[in-house]
């Protein structure tokens, strides 16, 4: 393979959307010569450190947690090593979904990569070979607190490595042991730090939250676009997108979703068209303040994000050029657990206020026939799809319950403050999905609308989105099983550029 092909690891800063565009494109990976060379020198200091003299190091000649101050023998170092990767997978709860674990092999391999763990070349090398040959370990969500890194997901990422554990492999979910020899690949004798290397972090809090943040983007530009058809469907007045309006209230985000929606309905014949009436539902009227504002939250979750991709969350960590090994705190993802509360609670934001254009569309109102049939009483149209809509947007509201706001101590009340970022990026991951039901519906519902109002149209954007996606899912003309319409909208709007 051409390496011009390859994505080199490094140590400079890296965008969240260039991780996410690299995983995404499976561009397979290869160290940078500098990032080889950090990690050389970091274990070669290591090694000297721990020839040199008997200071306790924790984690690397001592227990772990409250076990920290026992000394642990030369000749039981690396079994240390191999009894803290199997005592601590400990993950249950749902699997961590392939494209998740692709993320957190990424990161791993870069925080590694920073040479300030003290592992050896072999084991980034094996991580790399792992993401390239797609062996993805088999996770599951729930098992971490978010400090100490997030332990038992990290700890179920490293069993394949040393032979334990299963992995998903060409479309199988098989047992890690026959997959290594099917690569001719030996099962790693993990060395000193090296384990703890493997489980310290906070990568499966930030791959969560790599995702959400890409997934919230998208979904924060789909809601401008539902929202914009859903104003032409029910003859909304462009007055609240008027520049003017934001230029008196200067937030970027709400100026941006104004000049968006206004922008898509550019041209339309149903927005120009007379009104009788002076203001619009809030949930139309005020879209761009909503959508805005969910805009602001998602870039100061970027800015959390950007500065958690590009840092080294391993402890205890060494500094060569400071001959230092410093035991500290940066495993524990308070920032992350944050800024996965923010980010749920502001897309779920999106889902209720797109839920209330909806409900508006099916009311009846504005010459529109009740809940989008022609024959109300036999039909039932789009009655349900709101109720579902509701139901989601209902449960969004319990998810958006802060899991930062909790903490339960741990290991005797060594690690007595934790950040339940895992929890809160889980739950994260879940809101989103929801939001994307609710926008597919509000999509639904509104060009259901829109073909009720024929012969009138839209603007010439929202029409060619409408053709493509009259090719995907028909008008609804009597009652049909609307899930598989739901389901296929949700496709739809996924494969657009919008």
């Amino acid at each position: 393979m051409s390496e011009s092909l390859y994505y080199y690891i490094h140590t400079a800063p890296l965008a969240p959307e260039e991780a996410v565009r690299t995983i995404c494109e499976r561009r397979p990976l290869m160290l940078s010569v500098e990032a080889s060379q950090r990690i050389q020198s970091c274990r070669q200091y290591l090694e000297r450190r721990l020839a040199q003299n008997d200071q306790l190091l924790y984690g690397i000649n001592t227990g772990f947690g409250s076990l920290c101050n026992i000394r642990i023998s030369d000749n039981e170092i690396e079994d240390l090593q191999h009894h803290l990767v199997k005592s601590h997978a400990c993950g249950t709860g749902e699997e961590v979904p392939e494209e998740i674990v692709r993320c957190m092999l990424f990161l791993k391999i870069r925080s590694l990569a920073f040479g300030h763990s003290g592992v050896r070349l072999e084991l980034v090398q094996r991580l790399i070979d792992f993401y390239n040959a797609d062996v993805l370990p088999v996770i599951y969500q729930q098992g971490s607190l978010g400090a100490s890194g997030d332990l038992a997901p990290l700890a179920h990422l490293s069993l394949p490595l040393i032979g334990l554990g299963e992995v998903w492999h060409e479309g199988e979910r098989v047992a890690a042991m026959p997959t290594l020899r099917a690569h001719g690949w030996q099962p790693l004798q993990l060395q000193s730090k090296e384990g703890l290397a493997l489980l310290n972090g906070t990568q499966f809090s930030t791959a969560y939250a790599l995702w959400c943040l890409a997934e919230a983007q998208r979904l924060t530009d789909l809601a401008d676009v539902c929202a914009a058809l859903s104003m032409d469907a029910f003859q909304c007045l462009t007055a609240p997108l008027h520049p003017a309006l934001h230029r008196a209230r200067p937030y970027k985000g709400q100026a941006l979703a104004a000049q968006r929606i206004l922008r898509l309905l550019e041209g339309s014949p149903m927005a120009a068209q007379p009104k009788t009436h002076v203001q619009d539902p809030y949930a139309f009227r005020c879209a761009p303040q909503v959508h805005g504002a969910s805009r602001e939250a998602l870039e100061h979750v970027r800015h959390i994000v950007h500065t958690e991709v590009n840092a080294a969350t391993d402890n205890p960590m060494i500094f060569p050029e400071e001959d230092s090994v410093l035991s500290g705190g940066n495993f524990h993802a308070q920032p992350i657990a944050l800024a996965m509360d923010y980010l749920a609670i502001a897309t779920a934001e999106l889902a209720s206020i797109s839920e209330r254009r909806t409900y508006q569309l099916i009311s009846g109102a504005r010459g529109l026939p009740p809940f989008l049939t022609q024959f109300p009483g036999l039909h039932s149209g789009l009655m349900i799809p709101q109720y579902t809509a509701a139901a989601i947007v209902s449960q969004n509201k319990q998810l958006c319950t802060p899991a930062s706001v909790d903490s339960i101590p741990s290991s005797n009340g060594q690690e007595d403050h934790v950040s339940m970022a895992a929890n809160a990026a889980t739950k994260a991951w879940r809101v989103l999905r929801n939001v994307d039901t609710v926008l597919a519906i509000e999509w639904m519902t509104a060009a259901q609308a829109i073909h009720l109002r024929r012969p009138q149209a839209t603007s010439p954007a929202l029409e060619a989105l409408l053709e493509a996606y009259r090719e995907v899912v028909p008008p609804i003309e009597e009652d049909r099983v609307l899930s598989d319409d739901m389901a296929a909208t949700s496709g739809f709007l996924r494969a657009q550029l919008l």
